[in-house]
């Protein structure tokens, strides 16, 4: 059964810097892709960045562009997403994402199966 494992959330101040990880197991994702996505209370999940694993081309969300790095260490079945230069706006529960078809994706829908979350709280 496929898992999907997100860690390194917390309370920050604006301007400080995160690491996320998401450890996967359970299933063969050699050829498909990952994303994180956030979501703050009352809000839509939001995409904030993708990639596939073969590739090493990531895409992001324009609102963190510049500030956020999606990366994976194959050997370890992990993706991290390094946020620098956290703005309150930033707040929200993150999401890690896989899908079994190859190649990045923003729409949730495409994706096959979630993590619980991270929280991300960044005080001003």
């Amino acid at each position: 059964q496929v898992q999907l494992v997100e860690s390194g959330g917390g309370l920050v101040q604006a301007g400080d810097s995160l690491r996320l990880s998401c450890a996967a197991s359970g299933g063969a994702f050699s050829r498909g892709g990952m994303g994180w996505f956030r979501q703050a209370p009352g809000k839509e999940r939001e995409f904030v960045a993708s990639m596939s694993w073969s590739g090493g081309k990531t895409y992001s969300a324009d609102s963190v562009k510049g500030r956020f790095t999606m990366s994976r260490d194959n050997a370890k079945n992990t993706v991290y997403l390094q946020m620098n230069s956290l703005k309150p706006e930033d707040t929200a529960g993150y999401y890690c994402a896989a899908r079994t078809r190859p190649g990045w994706e923003s729409r949730a829908s495409e994706y096959d199966y979630w993590g619980q979350g991270t929280q991300v709280t960044v005080s001003s």
